[in-house]
């Protein structure tokens, strides 16, 4: 088992089987993998959020911040499923009123990550949920930025980890990582 890798505490479903290997995807030379099938499965989304579930027992957040936009479809029934509630984290010009953005570096580029300026209001402990950590930029730039407005980032949570991309060392090693499934 790989470090920050959730094992369950009782396996109902295999996750592995349900995620698609799509090579030459976005670009040549990636192989993507596809949370499609999953989503797909009512079983293997109902596992998953099991799972993710436990790393909400072992961590007690008050909220669930997702990343846009597969955070959103793993975060929001996470969320409603413990009785938390739910903050977006968006592209610039996605959210209405005043927003709290921070700048990241992307492989080409930079990008931008938005948040409601009042949606982290009194410190509550944030886990910070997306689908897939790679590279760890995105996911170290909510977990700043979830700071920045205020709230108390207590960990993140993936469905899948592309250990070989390094992402678990963007993330840095002041809070807990879990991670479904690894791929190298």
């Amino acid at each position: 088992m790989m470090p920050g890798v959730m094992p369950p505490r009782h396996h109902a479903l295999d996750l592995q089987p349900f995620i698609r290997e799509v090579p030459d995807f976005p670009k040549p030379g990636i192989l993507f993998r596809d949370i499609a099938p999953l989503l797909k499965s009512p079983e293997a989304t109902t596992e998953a959020l099991r799972q993710l579930g436990e790393v909400c027992e072992s961590l007690q957040p008050d909220l669930i911040v997702g990343i846009e936009s597969r955070g959103f479809i793993v975060g929001t029934p996470l969320a409603h499923a413990r009785g938390l509630g739910f903050v977006p984290v968006r592209k610039p010009g996605k959210l209405p009123g005043a927003v709290i953005g921070i700048d990241y570096a992307l492989e080409y580029g930079s990008d931008r990550l938005e948040i409601q300026a009042d949606a982290l209001a009194g410190g509550p402990k944030v886990l910070v949920v997306d689908d897939l950590l790679a590279t760890g930029g995105t996911a170290s730039a909510t977990g700043a930025l979830v700071q920045r407005a205020g709230g108390n980032l207590i960990g993140f949570a993936f469905l899948i980890e592309l250990v070989g991309l390094g992402g678990r060392d963007a993330l840095g090693d002041k809070v807990p990582c879990h991670a479904l499934l690894a791929y190298s």
